[in-house]
């Protein structure tokens, strides 16, 4: 792990670091399903809805590498996939709940 003074040496943002993390049409909602529990590919389609295949295939693929998911291949016919959250994951979940509660007070004040 970076310490603060590498961080501030290279200039990498760290806000701006994990937002990109999380960045994408479809992550947030593929954490909000995957909080439920495990899930496959397909149950990831089902609760989503009107993402594509092969682009649910490539957030999932950039959510493992970025430490967020753990995938879970089984050596099975037909193949059988599984994600779940890692405990870096688990922690984006707390961060998006907090985050969930400003936006909800954002549209209050909206509102007003």
């Amino acid at each position: 792990m970076r310490t603060k003074e590498q961080l501030i040496e290279d200039k990498i943002c760290p806000l701006e670091f994990a937002v990109n993390a999380i960045s994408g049409k479809w992550k947030i909602p593929i954490v909000w399903q995957i909080n439920e529990g495990k899930k496959r590919p397909s149950e990831f389609l089902k609760g989503i809805g009107k993402v594509d295949r092969r682009v649910l295939n490539q957030q999932l693929k950039e959510m493992e590498q970025s430490g967020i998911l753990f995938k879970t291949s089984y050596p099975e016919l037909p193949p059988r996939v599984e994600y779940s959250l890692t405990p870096l994951g688990e922690e984006l979940v707390q961060v998006l709940w907090k985050l969930n509660n400003w936006g909800e007070r954002l549209l209050e004040e909206k509102e007003k």
